[in-house]
């Protein structure tokens, strides 16, 4: 699979799916309260894996719903010539 995430896409990605990831951990050790219940539990299992998932795949830069909706936020960097010396590559100075 090709890159396709990148730019904000990505940046957001990294900052939203570890905060994710620690409430959802800390939810589960009752450190944090979401919800009382079956529901409390079933948010914090969510915040686990969105959190995983948004930050897996700002890591790898890769996305397969991104890829089925056509979504491309990544810009492959420039890469740089490199520099000849003009005597070398035959032209006068």
């Amino acid at each position: 699979m090709e890159k396709n995430v990148g730019g904000y896409d990505r940046r957001t990605r990294l900052l939203v799916g570890p905060v994710l990831l620690v409430v959802g951990i800390a939810a589960l050790a009752g450190l944090l309260s979401i919800a009382a219940g079956t529901l409390g539990m079933a948010l914090a299992v969510l915040a686990l894996v969105v959190g995983a998932v948004l930050t897996i795949t700002a890591r790898t830069q890769q996305c397969p719903m991104n890829s089925m909706l056509g979504r491309n936020t990544y810009r492959e960097q420039p890469r740089s010539e490199p520099e000849t010396d003009d005597r070398q590559a035959g032209r006068p100075s």
